[in-house]
């Protein structure tokens, strides 16, 4: 196993409001390899975004807090950075994709002006080599009449056009590591083929290591070699794709598949929803956090969090179904 460009370790933040504390992710472990696309999956308030901004120390100063956990990038320490040192990492070392490029982009900025800015800064370029460059990006990621179009606001392009333009800043200073949070979602599915059509073409000129957040396992299946399952804040099982698509061990797992269309299904067979719905993170309890909605759920899973079992090279589940200790807990609670 090579050494992984980005590695994270036992990470746990939580969100302070009033009175409350939001425990939104709870140690979540995972290494992104050189060059290899890891998508991260789960229901909405899972703990995906909270992860990703995480990694680039983006999440509100004065609410949210890592806990516990470390970030390593390139070895070295991430929580450790100075403001300095986080702005040399964001754009030029790590940069970001986000759901919706209306938010992403300054309506009162050209985006050429948008492009130029990472450039300028990171780079170091002159402003006529930094338009250059930037004329260069719009081409790449295939926006017709760059040179002319490099003037216009992002209100005068449609909204698969403006999301080209976001992953041409994203991509602008040759980032190792592009995080891309939900980046097709906002788009009609003919533009979303041609979006993730032209981040695997990139990532191929590039050789950039893609995190890719979603909740749309057919994506999945198109762009990752390995996926991670997130549950209320913590990744229940990580493995390689055809591995977790063919032989999928947590029953959450399971019920994300079963709930998903497939075309190789027969369609009179009806899709399977997951019983019931996410608990709420500000009261869990002890035990695994599925186990209200699990069909398989033990008795041990109501008291006991499960632990990381590996079923082989690259492929963990935290599941008591899996968890050579079942039978002995088991045994322990009927004495």
């Amino acid at each position: 196993m090579y050494e992984p460009i980005l590695s994270v370790d036992n990470l746990h933040v939580s969100f302070h409001s009033q009175n409350r504390v939001v425990k939104a992710v709870r140690g979540v472990s995972f290494a992104l390899q050189k060059g290899e696309t890891l998508a991260i999956v789960g229901e909405s308030g899972s703990g995906k975004s909270v992860t990703a901004k995480s990694l680039m120390r983006m999440l509100p100063a004065q609410t949210a807090k890592i806990t516990e956990g470390a970030i390593r990038y390139d070895n070295q320490d991430v929580l450790s950075f100075s403001p300095r040192e986080l702005q040399k990492l964001r754009g030029k070392e790590i940069s970001m994709v986000f759901q919706d490029p209306m938010t992403s982009l300054n309506p009162t900025m050209k985006i050429g002006r948008q492009i130029m800015e990472g450039l300028a800064k990171h780079e170091k370029l002159t402003k006529s080599e930094a338009k250059q460059k930037a004329i260069q990006m719009l081409e790449m990621v295939g926006i017709p009449q760059a040179a002319e179009r490099i003037d216009a606001y992002p209100h005068q392009f449609s909204g698969g056009m403006r999301q080209r333009v976001v992953i041409a800043i994203a991509l602008a200073c040759r980032p190792k590591v592009l995080i891309a949070d939900e980046p097709t979602t906002a788009l009609d599915v003919t533009i979303q083929a041609q979006i993730l059509d032209l981040m695997r073409g990139l990532q191929k000129q590039t050789g950039t290591s893609i995190i890719l957040i979603t909740h749309d396992l057919g994506v999945v299946a198109n762009m990752a070699q390995r996926v991670a399952v997130m549950y209320t804040g913590e990744i229940v099982e990580i493995g390689p794709v055809h591995e977790i698509f063919t032989r999928p061990q947590h029953p959450y797992t399971k019920g994300l598949l079963q709930s998903m269309p497939r075309l190789d299904a027969d369609r009179s067979e009806p899709l399977v929803p997951i019983p019931g719905s996410p608990p709420d993170v500000t009261r869990l309890m002890g035990g695994c956090s599925f186990a209200p909605r699990c069909p398989y759920v033990m008795r041990v899973c109501h008291h006991f969090s499960p632990q990381s079992t590996s079923l082989g090279p690259e492929h963990q589940v935290s599941c008591w179904l899996q968890d050579r200790r079942a039978e002995e807990m088991r045994r322990s609670f009927c004495s």
